[in-house]
């Protein structure tokens, strides 16, 4: 079973080597793993998807949760989210062949972003079984290339992974304590 934990984590160097090294040692294997910026300056988000047994979402979870560079970690497996990959694919695709093309990216809602005489390069954004489907329709027509993101993942409703505005105490705490803040914040001071 694939495992979506999402952790947002301080964007600073060497994050990322830290999270890996901690899968690595704890024997984790990382299916896909995307990392970005947020709408908080100074805060990255890591979505990490692992593949194993039940539990194992919430090991990865704990032991995420002991760094000092992690902020917040919120198992997404289970919830009502929106989750998405990206994909750039250049299909051959001889002028006879391009209705035929265009009719399957039509189908799939993706969308034709580079052409030549020879080839079409399509993006699609899509959960991953639609992506594979995708991708088995193209595969006749022959595949030239592929690049392939790891899954993004957004909770539905209300609910959100993000530091909301009623929470900057928090998280100036949490830069205070680790002794560094993000450009153009003040400490945290109390009451």
């Amino acid at each position: 079973m694939k495992h979506t934990v999402v952790a947002l984590v301080e964007d600073r160097p060497g994050v990322l080597n830290r999270v890996a090294s901690l899968f690595r040692r704890r024997g984790f294997n990382i299916d896909s793993l995307a990392v970005g910026t947020t709408e908080e300056v100074g805060i990255s988000r890591m979505t990490i998807v692992v593949d194993g047994a039940e539990g194992i979402a919430d090991q990865v979870e704990k032991q995420l949760d002991k760094l000092i560079d992690v902020i917040r970690v919120e198992d997404m497996t289970n919830a009502e989210a929106v989750v998405r990959e990206l994909a750039l694919i250049k299909v051959r695709c001889a002028t006879t062949q391009r209705h035929e093309v265009r009719d399957l990216i039509e189908i799939f809602r993706a969308h034709i972003v580079d052409v030549s005489p020879d080839h079409l390069m399509v993006e699609i954004a899509a959960e991953q079984d639609r992506m594979d489907a995708f991708l088995v329709n193209l595969r006749p027509y022959g595949i030239l290339e592929l690049v392939r993101t790891g899954r993004v993942a957004m909770l539905r409703g209300t609910g959100t992974t993000a530091v909301h505005e009623d929470e900057p105490e928090a998280i100036e705490r949490f830069h205070m304590e680790s002794g560094r803040l993000p450009e153009g914040k003040l400490p945290y001071v109390s009451d």
